[in-house]
Formats: structure tokens, C-alpha cells, sequence
């Protein structure tokens, strides 16, 4: 049985034929370094904040980012 073809709006289909055409996608790759480097600011980041901040504020902002990824969406 053969593959339905995947699917993809014009914008994207037209992005991506640029891309192959101007050989951006080799240089689009994130350096290895840069990445491991994020990342530990990452795993430091969100403990250090919550230490500094008081329970409210986390409250508060824990709220905010609820309303965020629910605003919007149907039950």
C-alpha cells in the first residue's frame, strides 16, 4: 500500500524550495557547543529563580502561564 504524501500549507512548501535552492538548510544547523551551553543555563536557571522567588509570585506567575495555554482553547 503506498504513502499518502505529506501534507504542507504553500508557505512552508515555498520556504522549504528556497531553502534547498539557495543550500540554506546546510548552514541553518545549531553549533554543538551553543546548544550544551543553553542548555545548562537552562538546567541553573529555573531552580535559582524559584529560590529567589516567594510563593505568591510564583503563584502568580504559574497563573499567568496558565491563562496563557489555555486562552483560547475550546473543551
Amino acid at each position: 500500500m503506498a504513502k499518502k504524501a505529506e501534507r504542507r500549507d504553500t508557505s512552508t512548501l515555498a520556504f522549504d524550495i528556497m531553502q534547498q535552492a539557495t543550500d540554506q538548510k546546510a548552514q541553518s544547523e545549531k553549533d554543538p557547543a551553543a546548544v550544551a551551553l543553553g542548555r545548562l543555563g537552562g538546567i541553573k536557571g529555573g531552580p535559582a529563580r524559584a529560590l529567589v522567588l516567594s510563593t505568591k509570585q510564583r503563584k502568580e506567575i504559574a497563573a499567568k502561564a496558565a491563562l496563557a495555554r489555555w486562552h483560547g482553547k475550546k473543551k
